[in-house]
């Protein structure tokens, strides 16, 4: 089950993690290699134990922790190294990412975000967009919430009221969260030890949702 709750913003900012990816490489006899990846998509890990700074933030943590029962519900974390669709000194705007287009017939569009260009270029489906972030524009027009257009928070689905027309180019902005859960069901902290600077380490792991 998944809670549709941020884990506090605070706590996560100052925490250490990324993009993983998996790879299989097979070394050929004659010393080629032969690569190739089971996954489509990256797979992100954190360490939450990291943003703490205080025995009031190390409380926040466990509450939270125990409120998701472990490693049992998910929820969502702002990444604060990649939270939006545009660069992070821009302000989010309707024509940051083309989400697809137009047929005159469908009216869902799923949010994504673009990283690289050309033939290498990684599309990254969003389906934790951030309520009251999302800007969404059709050929250059920016279009009103909820008069032309609504998005599922849960999902990532923006569905129009009246489906853009053949060959319309349909964009979007928004902010996002990343579907995780925490990857233990165990915290330990030492009190001496925190104020010894040594932190408790609590990983996070990026779920398929």
């Amino acid at each position: 089950m998944f809670h549709e709750i941020r884990f506090p913003a605070n706590l996560s900012f100052g925490s250490v993690g990324g993009p993983e990816r998996r790879t299989e490489v097979v070394t050929l006899a004659n010393g080629h290699e032969a690569r190739n990846t089971p996954w489509a998509h990256a797979r992100r890990r954190y360490d939450a134990g990291l943003g703490l700074r205080s025995l009031d933030d190390i409380a926040d943590l466990v509450a939270f922790f125990e409120a998701r029962r472990g490693q049992l519900h998910g929820f969502r974390w702002k990444d604060w190294s990649d939270y939006k669709s545009c660069a992070p000194s821009r302000a989010v705007a309707f024509e940051d990412q083309e989400i697809g287009t137009g047929d005159g017939a469908t009216a869902g569009f799923a949010l994504g975000k673009r990283y690289g260009s050309g033939e290498g270029a990684y599309l990254r489906p969003i389906v934790k967009p951030v309520a009251g972030s999302v800007r969404v524009g059709v050929n250059g027009v920016p279009l009103v919430e909820t008069l032309h257009w609504t998005v599922d928070c849960a999902t990532g689905v923006v569905t129009f009221t009246d489906p853009p027309g053949p060959g319309a180019r349909v964009t979007a902005g928004f902010e996002f969260d990343v579907p995780v859960r925490f990857d233990t069901d165990r915290v330990q902290v030492s009190v001496a030890s925190f104020q010894a600077g040594d932190m408790p380490n609590v990983p996070v792991i990026e779920v398929r949702a």
